[in-house]
């Protein structure tokens, strides 16, 4: 038994795939490094129709100065239902103290997961945004809501 039914994901509209990964920070950034696919783990603050987030100088930073095309996904599970939502876009890191700061001033703060000095500002333009919605059989929630990632 897999826990869902045999109904068809319902596709979402961007509005509802914005709104889901609103309040979800926690987000998977796939990238092309070296011409190999890689994901990681990332912080990720959405506002105004674009996505922020902070980094180390490493592997990611160095790969969006070759290669600035990426995708965000982020999955949360519900009592009756589990979602999925994909965003594909433009990233770019922010080169100026204005540009950062601007970042860094909306409303909520961006605090990253695990606690490493990230000061590298990371912006993605969405090109694309794509949802779906699986419907869970009765009795497989538990009556519980999993945090989402």
């Amino acid at each position: 038994m897999t826990g869902y039914t045999d109904d068809a994901a319902e596709v979402l509209d961007t509005t509802t795939c914005w709104a889901l990964i609103d309040g979800t920070h926690v987000s998977r950034l796939a990238v092309s490094v070296q011409g190999e696919p890689d994901i990681y783990p990332v912080s990720v603050r959405a506002h105004d129709g674009t996505l922020t987030f902070r980094t180390i100088p490493g592997t990611k930073l160095a790969t969006l100065v070759t290669n600035d095309r990426v995708a965000l996904e982020w999955d949360g599970v519900e009592e009756d239902s589990a979602w999925s939502v994909v965003v594909r876009g433009t990233a770019r890191r922010l080169d100026s103290a204005e540009q950062v700061a601007a970042a860094g001033s909306v409303v909520e703060p961006l605090v990253p997961l695990v606690d490493v000095p990230t000061e590298e500002w990371v912006r993605v333009d969405p090109h694309a945004v794509s949802g779906r919605r699986f419907r869970r059989a009765a009795g497989t929630g538990g009556g519980r809501r999993a945090p989402a990632t």
